[in-house]
């Protein structure tokens, strides 16, 4: 049901989890591994060969660009362990480029690397917001807390409230107009990636040995 993500790339890259521009996949061609895609979007200006882009929250290089769509290849562990081997043609995808040095960093701290799949188990309307309810695995429980941050699909967002198996977020309507949110139905699947502050917290707490202050 849930798949977990054992995925590299590039260290130095940070994201924000602020969308930047959605993109629309306009292809999806096989490779003899993995499979590349074609994405149109008004950021294709701004991007060259070689830029880091983070495609529904999951980090991947600039292979080409043309004047209305680039290209990204996706290996074949990315596609089996995140969402983006679902992808098909006219899908909506959220789109950030790496954030830097030299701005406002809002959001949090997100690297690209997604966790393990969720999945949409409602949303509702309160008022003008929505609220959506999110399935995860057990693996990720150590990792969230209430009012902590996740990233859903790249999107910085907080946990409204957390339960054994699912936690809600609250999307305003800026973000659920400006990111691909509108277009999700229930029983959809999402790439989630926890804080890395509390990943690393727990990794020490891990490896503290027991005799340490």
């Amino acid at each position: 049901m849930f798949a977990r993500l054992d995925q590299t790339s590039v260290p130095t890259d940070m994201f924000t989890g602020l969308i930047e521009s959605t993109g629309t996949v306009r292809t999806v061609a096989p490779m003899m591994e993995g499979f590349r895609l074609s994405i149109g979007t008004v950021l294709v200006g701004e991007l060259s060969v070689g830029d880091s882009i983070s495609t529904n929250g999951v980090c991947l290089t600039v292979t080409e660009v043309t004047n209305e769509m680039f290209d990204v290849e996706v290996s074949p562990e990315t596609a089996r362990v995140t969402t983006l081997g679902r992808l098909a043609v006219s899908h909506v995808v959220n789109l950030e480029r790496p954030v830097r040095a030299d701005t406002r960093m809002g959001g949090h701290f997100v690297q690209g690397h997604v966790d393990a799949v969720g999945r949409v188990e409602t949303i509702q309307t309160e008022s003008e917001y929505h609220r959506v309810e999110i399935a995860f695995p057990d693996s990720l429980s150590r990792y969230l807390v209430l009012r902590g941050s996740i990233a859903l699909d790249g999107v910085s967002l907080t946990v409204a409230e957390l339960r054994a198996s699912t936690f809600d977020v609250q999307v305003i309507p800026f973000t659920w107009e400006h990111t691909a949110f509108s277009k999700y139905s229930e029983g959809d699947a999402v790439n989630l990636e926890c804080d890395i502050l509390g990943k690393y917290v727990m990794r020490a707490m891990e490896v503290r040995s027991p005799d340490s202050c």
